[in-house]
Formats: C-alpha cells, sequence, structure tokens
C-alpha cells in the first residue's frame, strides 16, 4: 500500500464490549500479515498501551501532546516489540483534553491533521476510542475512514449500537463525508444462549451488510493476553481467540485493500 493510511476508529460509547481488546489484536495480527500498522490510544485509560506493553510512566509524549500541542509523529511515535506495530501511548492527562480543546479552533480536526503527516509510513492507523461520544471520539471519526464497531450480544447493546449510528451519522454531515461504518463486530459471543441468538438475528435484520461474517467467542486467553501486555496472536496462537480475530482481520483487509 502507498499514499495515506486507511485511518480505522473502533468505537462505542458504552464499555465493556470488548473494544480495545479487539483494537489491539486486529491491528496486532494486520501488522503481523505484513502491513505496517500504527495505533493510536485514544482511551484516557490507556489499556491498549499497557496492553501492548508499553510502561505509561516512560512514555515522553502521549495523545495528550499530539492534540493540544501539535506533536509531530516522529516525536510521539513509540515501537512495540510486535511485528510493524507502532504506537502513541495515552496516559490518564488525556482525560483532561475535552475541557482543553474547548473553544479551540479545528479541535475536531487534530487527529485528522497528525494522521495527514503519515502519507508513505503506514499502511493503517487504528484508534481505540474512549466509552463515551465526546470530543475525543469526535476527533477519531473525523480522522477516519472507517468505523468499526464492538459490541456485545445483550438487548442493551443494541440501543447503543442506534445511538452510534446516528452520532456517526452526524460526524459525516458536519466534519467528514468520507466517512462509512466498516463493519459491526459481535464480540463475548456465546452461541449456546438464546439470548445471543435472538440479538444477533436482530443485528442481521437491520445491518446485514455491515456485520462481520465471524463472531468473537468468549474466551479466556483474550481476557489473560492484556495482563502480559502481549495481543492474542503473540500470548496463545492456538486460541479459539486468536483463530476468530485472524478471520476478523483477513474480512478487514478485503473490505479496505479489496
Amino acid at each position: 500500500m502507498t499514499g495515506r493510511p486507511y485511518v480505522i476508529a473502533f468505537a462505542n460509547q458504552k464499555g465493556g464490549v470488548g473494544k480495545t481488546t479487539s483494537a489491539i489484536n486486529i491491528a496486532s495480527i494486520v501488522a503481523e500479515m505484513g502491513y505496517r500498522v500504527l495505533m493510536l490510544d485514544c482511551d484516557p485509560q490507556g489499556n491498549t498501551t499497557s496492553g501492548l506493553g508499553i510502561n505509561k510512566k516512560k512514555a515522553k509524549y502521549t495523545m495528550y501532546d499530539v492534540l493540544i500541542d501539535g506533536v509531530s509523529p516522529e516525536a510521539a511515535i513509540v515501537q512495540t516489540k510486535f511485528k510493524n506495530l507502532s504506537l502513541v501511548p495515552s496516559t490518564i492527562n488525556l482525560a483532561g483534553a475535552e475541557f482543553d480543546l474547548m473553544g479551540e479552533e479545528r479541535r475536531e480536526r487534530r487527529i485528522a491533521d497528525f494522521t495527514a503527516q503519515l502519507e508513505g509510513k503506514y499502511d493503517f492507523v487504528m484508534m481505540d476510542c474512549p466509552p463515551s461520544l465526546g470530543m475525543l471520539t469526535v476527533n477519531a471519526l473525523t480522522a477516519s475512514n472507517g468505523v468499526i464497531i464492538p459490541m456485545q450480544c445483550e438487548y442493551f447493546a443494541l440501543e447503543g449500537l442506534s445511538q452510534l449510528m446516528i452520532s456517526v451519522k452526524k460526524v459525516k454531515e458536519r466534519y467528514n463525508p468520507s466517512l462509512s461504518v466498516l463493519g459491526i463486530l459481535v464480540t463475548m459471543h456465546n452461541g449456546r444462549l438464546n439470548l445471543s441468538s435472538q440479538v444477533l438475528a436482530e443485528i442481521k435484520k437491520y445491518y446485514s451488510d455491515k456485520l462481520f461474517s465471524t463472531t468473537i467467542p468468549r474466551n479466556v486467553t483474550l481476557s489473560e493476553a492484556p495482563g502480559f501486555g502481549e495481543p492474542i496472536n503473540y500470548h496463545d496462537k492456538c486460541s479459539k481467540g486468536c483463530k476468530a480475530y485472524e478471520d476478523i482481520a483477513r474480512e478487514l483487509i478485503k473490505r479496505t485493500v479489496g
């Protein structure tokens, strides 16, 4: 791939849906496939940063510095120990960015300005967004070509999906006409539960063209891997969770690269 990277936001205003897990593992597997991938940790919790084995306390620059001070990619990007995978880390300081950006010009385009400097350097930029629809998520969506929506198979998740679709539409109308929903990713799926089957059927009814064909199962190793600071393809290559994310990564490449 040449030219500007394909920019993807992982977004859902509901927490605990496997958003960070999905962002880390898909990014790592796509990178392992030979693509140059940069992750932006846009969540003040910094779980993507620690999930990739990066010590937050040692980060000289973070996403806060990118958003507020316009720090360059050369200064902000750190290399992970994983093949073809780089990161702009995050710390709790990022929580103050929402307030600090109030009244600033082009405040919704800070990440877009940053990714515009990455032409020829990366094939993909993948962003883990906070579980909210505030300025950090708006920034990420404004910079993105596509958004991936991880969600659990539960009825409240369906309500949240509708709200998020409305927000994506507003960002598309106001700031980013090229934004599209790249895919809906069902996580923590248990095929033995009637509820899971019912909710999945509802998603297919309204969003069949957006739904990834593979669902991510509940899997112990997926929960364990972040504690070791490793993506699943490095922690347990043979696990069901890894196989599922590998299928998603291949489908993602088909939807983006062709």
